[in-house]
């Protein structure tokens, strides 16, 4: 199973979902079997490690965001993943554009797929603190539920 997560410039949301997911995949015993990255539908920060902010944030939850580095979406992403995660309505709708018939990849709004209480995960870039771990909350539950997604297509 592939995933990917995506958020608007992939230093933020996606790749703590990405972090967050990856963990708990390896505490699982599955990271043989699930292929796991974030991107960014903007290319910004391309190269680029996540927000240190965001770096804080995850390591004091134990997830490790030091080795990511920020990557642009492309139109091969949608014939390689078979699922791709959106952070919010407008990282979906500017994926669908982009996909425009390439690729079998399932989209969806992360949280949206998952029943949590939002639809989307808020962009902390712009904010204090507290929306970093608001972000980190919100993940952690959807990750929680797709961890259970994966094991059942496994």
């Amino acid at each position: 199973m592939r995933v990917l997560f995506v958020c608007l410039g992939n230093i933020c949301r996606s790749p703590t979902a990405e972090g967050i997911f990856r963990h708990k995949v390896r505490e699982a015993g599955l990271d043989e079997h699930v292929e796991i990255d974030s991107a960014g539908t903007g290319d910004w920060h391309v190269g680029k490690a996540p927000d240190a902010r965001s770096r804080a944030a995850a390591l004091r939850r134990g997830y490790d965001l030091s080795s990511l580095r920020a990557r642009q979406v492309s139109v091969t992403d949608f014939s390689r993943y078979d699922l791709i995660l959106a952070m919010d309505h407008a990282n979906l709708r500017d994926l669908k554009h982009l996909r425009a018939g390439s690729g079998t990849a399932e989209l969806d709004l992360f949280l949206r797929r998952y029943e949590l209480e939002v639809d989307e995960v808020p962009d902390p870039y712009s904010g204090g603190e507290d929306g970093f771990e608001h972000v980190l909350d919100l993940v952690e539950q959807a990750c929680e539920r797709l961890l259970v997604e994966v094991k059942g297509r496994l």
